[in-house]
């Protein structure tokens, strides 16, 4: 679990599905006066290795090749893709489950049968395997409903995961007082100019 996870009370189940979707930063937008940048803390093989070192994810002295990198960004991209449609849009989208299946296709997963129960497992055997916890987190999210409060921010100039903590879960913005009134007075300030 990070800091950034910890911070905006993203459940542990969730955590690392959460922080791996935001390591890439599209954020473009100024606050404050100051322009905020993007970037990818996936931008390298050594990066994708550091990540996944940081939350226990890999095995000391294994790194992943270019081609895993690929593999890890196409997962990521396929993740972010699935987040950014409303929950009840998430099983309508046909060419979007066609990616998010081709992706996960890679981290395939076992059920390992334990004395407390079951739990899903990488069966992989590389520098990529612990991104198979991952997909388990994205499936066990799936199964208990938790994965539809997982969502993209609706600003364009945002498109931060968030976890959505309202009660209805129905918010649209990852901080209402940044994302939310930066739009409503955008909007506002439209809908001046027309009349």
């Amino acid at each position: 679990m990070s800091k950034e996870s910890r911070k905006f009370k993203v459940p542990d189940q969730l955590a690392n599905l959460y922080d791996f979707a935001n390591s890439l930063d599209l954020r473009h937008f100024m606050h404050h006066g100051v322009q905020h940048t993007p970037g990818d803390d996936l931008a390298s093989p050594q990066q994708l290795a550091a990540w996944m070192a940081a939350r226990g994810l890999s095995r000391p002295g294994v790194t992943p090749t270019p081609a895993m990198l690929q593999s890890a960004l196409a997962l990521r991209s396929a993740i972010r893709g699935y987040l950014g449609c409303e929950p009840a849009e998430r099983r309508r989208a046909p060419e979007m489950l066609t990616a998010l299946n081709n992706a996960t296709g890679l981290f395939p997963l076992i059920v390992a049968v334990q004395s407390g129960g079951t739990t899903l497992k990488p069966a992989r055997d590389d520098a990529l395997a612990g991104l198979a916890t991952i997909v388990a987190e994205l499936h066990d999210g799936a199964a208990s409903g938790t994965l539809d409060r997982l969502k993209t921010c609706a600003a364009e100039e945002c498109r931060r995961v968030f976890f959505d903590r309202s009660k209805p879960g129905s918010r649209r913005w990852c901080v209402s007082t940044l994302c939310g009134n930066r739009i409503k007075t955008r909007n506002y300030r439209e809908r001046q100019q027309r009349e």
